[in-house]
């Protein structure tokens, strides 16, 4: 087995700030977990677009290897539970915070963040799902726990080009669900409509001071943005309607009164995708494995090389990105 591992590192540089590189590691460089993982595919998230730019302070700890997601195969594990041979996804817990990350060639990991790769996905295909894609079944989930049928009325999904929009809107459709999608990219309606979207509108009709209550548009929602957007979607969701936020691209300000609340029951579901425990973790996993086609998701990504990762990142943070990223961390 080569000692040499190729990584994405961020480490302070002469001024203080983050500044990542790639860098030659060796194993004996990595942290003593349990499972030694050979990488195949990380992906290129908002967070990570965050950490690698240097534009947010996401890395909590440094040196760091950055990348949220991985998908890989055991090559070693000292737990009874994983064997040389399984194929492994992690997503979350930390990775790229406070433990390194899946922009490595291999990686050591605790057992308790592995989820098994479901057999309907290959190791680029659970990526191209990956955060973003797992995220999304979490909010489609929660939707659907809160008796939001397809029959009840529109869903909204806000910052519908990005990742977790992207597989929102393509879950929801598959699930039969009216879908209208939100973006701020001009050029993004015929990708939106063939996600089976059936109406987009611009990011600006919510973007804005809303008043405290709206007219009654959407059944429930999917918020990725935050700050303005989700203050207008509140104050539009229908009574006993529901809206899953996940993100906060548009800032983490809540300019909105309790009036959504109590005079219209809405609710607001937070969907933490970091800590999630494993049993909300393979429920979505077996949820994704079912309801995802392949051929669909393949319109959704597409697989750019590590060693482009800092151009990509800026891309991504300029809002210059549409759909999903995987990252071939060999390449």
């Amino acid at each position: 087995m080569s000692d040499s591992i190729r990584a994405l590192v961020v480490e302070e540089n002469e001024e203080g700030k983050p500044a990542a590189s790639l860098k030659e590691l060796s194993i004996s460089d990595l942290l003593d977990e349990e499972v030694l993982v050979k990488v195949a595919y990380s992906t290129l998230n908002y967070k990570d677009g965050l950490a690698v730019s240097g534009i947010g302070r996401i890395c909590r700890k440094m040196p760091m290897v950055c990348g949220i997601d991985l998908a890989g195969t055991v090559l070693e594990s000292r737990n009874e539970n994983w064997q040389a041979g399984d194929r492994v996804l992690v997503n979350g817990f930390g990775l790229s915070e406070v433990h390194w990350g899946g922009y490595a060639q291999k990686q050591k990991l605790k057992t308790e963040w592995l989820t098994r790769i479901p057999d309907a996905f290959s190791d680029e295909q659970a990526m191209a799902i990956g955060t973003a894609g797992y995220t999304a079944m979490l909010c489609v989930n929660a939707l659907q726990d809160h008796g939001t049928e397809p029959d009840a009325g529109r869903i909204l999904v806000s910052g519908a080009s990005g990742g977790v929009g992207s597989i929102a809107c393509l879950l929801l459709a598959k699930l039969g669900y009216e879908v209208v999608a939100a973006s701020g990219k001009a050029d993004a309606k015929d990708y939106l409509l063939s996600l089976g979207v059936s109406e987009v509108i611009e990011r600006d009709e919510l973007d804005r001071d809303a008043k405290p209550l709206e007219k009654e548009l959407w059944a429930g929602a999917i918020d990725s943005v935050g700050s303005k957007t989700l203050a207008t979607i509140l104050a539009q969701t229908s009574y006993e309607g529901i809206v899953a936020a996940c993100g906060l691209a548009g800032g983490f300000d809540l300019p909105t009164s309790v009036m959504p609340f109590i005079l219209r029951g809405v609710t607001l579901r937070g969907i933490d995708s970091v800590m999630a425990p494993q049993t909300r973790r393979q429920r979505a996993w077996g949820d994704l494995a079912r309801l995802i086609d392949t051929n669909d998701l393949a319109h959704v990504y597409r697989i750019e090389p590590l060693s482009n990762i800092k151009t990509l990142a800026k891309q991504l943070m300029a809002g210059e990105v549409t759909g999903r990223i995987v990252i071939d961390v060999n390449a």
